[in-house]
């Protein structure tokens, strides 16, 4: 079940906005193929953002359910991905990505 948030500062988005929503298909592709979830199980989402300057104009949040084989190392190799992937959409801008596991004893999602 990851969801994606894309924080795009405005500045970008106003730029690049054709460039980065074609960027969240193959996003998703890379999430399901490295994840083993189905397309349905995804959302990935671009926010637009006024930020502070000294900050990543690009803060892609993925927050995901904990499994044995998404540990630490594949995690950080699938945020190495993500913003290598994203560099090019948004015109080379900073990329920060964040990755947090959720508590499957709590969360909920209604679809």
């Amino acid at each position: 079940m990851p969801n994606v948030k894309l924080f795009v500062d405005e500045a970008v988005l106003a730029a690049h906005k054709p460039a980065l929503v074609a960027a969240l298909r193959p996003l998703r592709d890379l999430l399901c193929a490295e994840l083993s979830v189905p397309p349905a199980a995804c959302q990935v989402v671009i926010v637009p953002v006024a930020g502070l300057a000294d900050q990543p104009p690009i803060n892609v949040e993925l927050a995901l359910l904990p499994r044995p084989e998404r540990t630490r190392d594949k995690l950080m190799a699938l945020a190495a991905t993500i913003r290598a992937d994203l560099a090019a959409p948004s015109g080379g801008a900073a990329v920060a990505v964040r990755i947090s596991a959720l508590d499957p004893q709590t969360y909920i999602a209604l679809k």
